[in-house]
C-alpha cells in the first residue's frame, strides 16, 4: 500500500476517534476517500450509517448524545455553537432528552433544518466558547435563554431556571441580561421566572407557593431568609412570616441532592419547632391540585400563631 494511502487511513481513524465515530463528507474526501468509496461504506449493510445529509456514523445503531451533537455541528456547516436543551444537558443540568439539537448559525446562513437538527440563526454571538472536541457549546445562560424561548409551560420554565440557580451553575444576573440581547419571543416568561428567583424562590414548588400567596392575598412572607436564635443559625425556610412566627416548608425530595440533605431538612424543622416557630409542611403536588385548601391552611396557621418571636433574628438574602 503506498505511503500516502496509509497516512490518509490513519488520518481518518484519528478524525473518527476525536469525533466519537462521526465524520462529515468533506472530511472523508480530504482523507482521499472517493465518492464511490463513500457510497460503498454507506450501502444498506455497509460499515457506515448516514445520520444526516453528508454526515456519517462509523457503525450501526442509535446515536449517543455526544454523537448527535457532533453530527449536528458538522451538518450545520458554519456552526457557531450548540445551544438549547442539548447544551443545557452538556453543562450538567438534569433535563429530559432533547428531540432536537439546536445549533446557532450566522444570520444569513442558507442551510435548512434536517433530521434532528434545528438551525437557530443569530447575529448575537455567545459570550464565551465551551469546547468539547470539535464541538462548541453556548454558555449555560445563553442555552437556558434559548430553551426558554421555545417553552410555553411556566412550570417547566421555572424548573429550568430554578435548577440552574439552585445548583450554582448560573447566576441570576447572567440570565437577567439575556432577554435584552435576543429575540423578544419568550422573554416575558423568562423575566417572570427570574423575578421569582430574585425574590429568593429556589425551586419550582417554591415558585408555586409564591404565586399562591399572591393569588389568595395572604400576607407576604420572606422567602429563604436565614433565621437565628441566640446567635445560633437555625435554618433557611422556604417562607417565613416574622410577624406571626410561622414557617412554611415545601417538602420535596426532588430538590435535595442526597439522602443527607433530606435528613438535614427534617433536622432543621425540628430546630425551628423547638424555638416556638409554627412549621407548616406542604407537599408540592398540593400547590397545584389543591391550592385553595393550602391557602386556607396557611391562613389558619397564621391566625392561631403566637405572634412575633422576639428572640428570632431574621437576615434576608439582600441583607446578607
Amino acid at each position: 500500500m503506498p505511503h500516502v494511502i496509509r497516512f490518509e487511513h490513519a488520518r481518518l481513524a484519528s478524525i473518527l476517534e476525536r469525533q466519537h465515530g462521526i465524520v462529515g463528507r468533506a472530511q472523508a474526501l480530504e482523507c482521499q476517500l472517493t465518492d464511490k468509496a463513500i457510497r460503498y461504506r454507506t450501502r444498506p449493510h455497509g460499515h457506515w450509517q448516514v445520520v444526516l445529509p453528508g454526515v456519517y456514523l462509523d457503525g450501526r445503531g442509535s446515536l449517543s448524545e455526544k454523537q448527535r451533537a457532533v453530527a449536528a455541528f458538522l451538518y450545520a456547516g458554519r456552526a457557531i455553537a450548540i445551544t438549547g436543551l442539548a447544551a443545557v444537558a452538556w453543562h450538567g443540568l438534569p433535563v429530559g432528552h432533547a428531540s432536537l439539537v439546536d445549533v446557532l448559525v450566522p444570520q444569513r446562513h442558507r442551510r435548512s433544518d434536517a433530521g434532528f437538527v434545528r438551525l437557530r440563526r443569530t447575529s448575537i454571538l455567545p459570550g464565551a466558547d465551551y469546547r468539547d472536541g470539535c464541538v462548541s457549546y453556548a454558555p449555560l445562560d445563553r442555552a437556558i435563554a434559548d430553551t426558554v424561548r421555545q417553552l410555553t409551560d411556566m412550570a417547566e420554565l421555572r424548573d429550568l431556571v430554578a435548577s440552574g440557580v439552585q445548583r450554582g451553575k448560573v447566576e441570576v444576573w447572567q440570565l437577567a441580561r439575556e432577554p435584552n440581547l435576543g429575540p423578544t419571543q419568550g422573554s416575558a416568561r423568562l423575566r417572570v421566572a427570574l423575578a421569582e428567583v430574585s425574590d429568593g424562590v429556589r425551586s419550582v414548588a417554591e415558585a408555586d407557593l409564591h404565586s399562591l400567596v399572591t393569588q389568595f392575598r395572604l400576607p407576604a412572607p420572606l422567602y429563604n431568609p436565614a433565621l437565628f436564635a441566640g446567635g445560633e443559625f437555625l435554618a433557611e425556610p422556604d417562607a417565613w412570616w416574622p410577624d406571626y412566627g410561622v414557617v412554611v416548608e415545601v417538602d420535596s425530595r426532588a430538590w435535595h441532592l442526597s439522602p443527607v440533605d433530606w435528613e438535614r431538612t427534617l433536622a432543621r424543622a425540628a430546630r425551628m419547632t423547638a424555638q416556638g416557630i409554627l412549621v407548616q409542611h406542604v407537599r408540592p403536588a398540593l400547590l397545584r391540585s389543591a391550592r385553595a385548601d393550602v391557602a386556607k391552611t396557611i391562613k389558619a396557621t397564621l391566625t392561631r400563631s403566637p405572634g412575633r418571636l422576639p428572640h428570632i433574628v431574621t437576615r434576608t438574602i439582600a441583607a446578607a
